[in-house]
């Protein structure tokens, strides 16, 4: 029996929603707040240091402004106003870590300050640190109710969270006050494509488009989210404006693979993978979906060099190392893969396609026994997979376990009663056990499903010779012949046949067939010399058997036995 290689292969990860990042909100702003008890003096020699700080940051001198503050409060000069400076200047600086600590300082200097909580959460924004940031920015909206841009942050923060409701409703309450705000809007947008209101985000994009044809971050998330509406003609030509304006933009070529996947165009699949590669040379999946796509053009060659870089990235991946084996199986090197599938097997035990990938190979390299083990850990409940209880009765039939091989092939038909193979093979089973009433009914099944099934149309025609129903296995052998087939086993059979129905003139014919297939056919020499000697041509006789004892010497053994003994 022919068998196939399966491989799930993946196309790899959509293009990333661009998230709406904040520019120069935000930004820190000098306080001063003062404390009625304090002296003249010290009043004074505060003022004189947030002034000092203030000039040099005027003349672009911020270090040493910064340090200006820093001998500030190591004079005990431990007041809101220069944290509040400390942390703008740290914020222009891009000094995040240091800006949070001064921020930090500030509102615990005075826990209602009027802009402390925004601008830590600024900072915190800065960092990445979506969830303190967030909380700081709900802290900022709860002493200033109306600040937009507190707002902004806080959808910002909740859309890198992916709580996409509770992000929707920050954008709207910011667009209640300014309803036309393209970053708010931007950033509704990509809140509803998380929560995968699809056709209301694609509306709100397009709105954007329409005012700004070369948003760049728009035209990507409309690529990803026609990826997810598997819309690939729309994602081609957004990916297509997208890369009109940045040449080299990942997203834009990530939708042009993906829609040429979809299109089965895998030499354009593998032309943007491997512009991909070039951009991003340690990225998995841009490795991975080269090999794919080498893959499915037949360059097995270039589909493994991929799949080996791969698994060099990401040696944890249990599929790589599975496409790294079809390849070396493809390309007959046995060896490599099953060394590959044993990996993938070791990281992922449950997969179905390294079980059947790697019984097929052991099964190539004779160890039938290893195989059948294999294919009995396929979960036999999902249909894709009933190939390998056939495959397990194939190999029990293979080394007579004809019980065995049966169990299977019923169970493969008890999940499919239209499975011609496996009721062919269950008779051939049946045959071997000597149960000629099974096997003739899984033959004549295997004909009311494909009447000219040869395979089928042999097992009949030989049960009914072994059971001497010569009417029937001529008429089947004659079926065999009138469909093309050419055998000299057939040819033999048939004048078999005719020989025991005293057809000598026919079986004569027959015999000759089949030697015209293979002349040193010993037994059909033999049968054609009875069979001559039958029609009085005795030197013809002579001369076929002469033949059949050269070709076959323990012939000469039943020489004189006669014919059909």
């Amino acid at each position: 029996m022919s068998s196939v290689n399966r491989n799930p292969v993946e196309t790899g990860a959509s293009p990333r929603l661009a998230v709406v990042s904040k520019t120069a909100s935000g930004k820190p702003n000098g306080s001063k707040t003062v404390n009625a008890n304090d002296s003249s003096e010290e009043k004074g020699s505060r003022s004189r240091s947030l002034a000092t700080a203030v000039s040099l940051h005027l003349e672009g001198k911020a270090e040493e402004a910064l340090r200006e503050l820093r001998r500030a409060v190591e004079r005990g000069e431990n007041k809101p106003a220069i944290f509040s400076a400390m942390g703008h200047i740290l914020y222009e600086l891009q000094r995040y870590q240091e800006g949070v600590e001064a921020y930090s300082h500030l509102i615990e200097l005075e826990p209602h300050h009027r802009s402390g909580y925004f601008k830590l959460a600024v900072c915190l924004e800065k960092l990445g640190r979506w969830d303190e940031a967030a909380g700081n920015f709900r802290k900022a909206l709860q002493i200033a109710p109306g600040n937009s841009e507190a707002q902004l942050g806080l959808g910002i923060c909740l859309l890198h969270l992916e709580n996409s409701e509770q992000a929707l409703e920050a954008f709207d309450q910011h667009l209640s006050h300014q309803p036309e705000q393209p970053e708010v809007l931007f950033g509704k947008a990509v809140a509803l494509q998380q929560g995968g209101r699809l056709d209301e985000a694609a509306d709100l994009y397009r709105k954007l488009l329409e005012k700004n044809p070369r948003s760049e971050e728009s035209l990507a998330n409309m690529v990803a989210l026609e990826i997810a509406r598997k819309d690939y003609d729309a994602v081609r030509d957004y990916s297509e404006k997208l890369l009109s304006l940045r040449p080299h933009s990942q997203a834009a070529l990530a939708g042009l693979a993906t829609s040429a996947f979809a299109a089965a165009d895998y030499e354009a699949a593998a032309k943007f993978c491997a512009k991909l590669v070039d951009l991003v040379p340690d990225s998995f999946e841009n490795w991975f979906n080269l090999g794919v796509a080498h893959q499915k053009t037949g360059n097995y060659q270039d589909a493994t060099q991929a799949y080996s870089r791969a698994t060099e990235l990401r040696p944890e991946s249990a599929q790589a190392h599975l496409n790294l084996g079809v390849t070396f199986q493809e390309t007959g090197a046995l060896d490599r893969a099953r060394t590959a599938y044993e990996k993938a097997l070791t990281l992922d035990g449950t997969l179905p396609a390294v079980l059947w990938n790697l019984a097929l190979v052991l099964e190539q390299q004779g160890n039938y026994e290893q195989a059948e083990k294999l294919y009995a850990q396929i979960p036999d409940k999902d249909p894709e997979w009933d190939d390998a209880q056939f495959r397990m009765g194939y190999l029990r039939l293979q080394r007579g376990d004809y019980k065995g091989s049966i169990d299977a092939f019923e169970g493969c038909l008890k999940k499919r009663k239209d499975w011609p193979e496996a009721r062919l093979n269950a008779g051939i089973a049946y045959w071997k056990m000597d149960d000629s009433k099974s096997a003739r009914k899984a033959f004549e099944d295997v004909l009311t499903l494909r009447p000219e099934s040869v395979d089928a149309l042999r097992g009949l025609a030989a049960l009914s010779l072994a059971q001497q129903d010569y009417n029937q296995a001529f008429s089947l052998h004659k079926k065999l012949l009138d469909l093309g087939e050419r055998s000299a086993e057939l040819f033999y059979n048939a004048g078999l046949i005719s020989q025991k129905k005293g057809e000598m003139q026919e079986a004569a014919r027959y015999y000759e067939q089949a030697l015209s297939q293979q002349p040193q056919f010993a037994e059909a020499l033999l049968n054609l010399g009875h069979v001559r000697k039958s029609l009085g041509q005795e030197e013809e006789a002579r001369n076929c058997w002469r033949k059949a004892v050269e070709a076959k010497p323990e012939l000469a053994e039943t020489y004189f036995e006669p014919a059909g003994q």
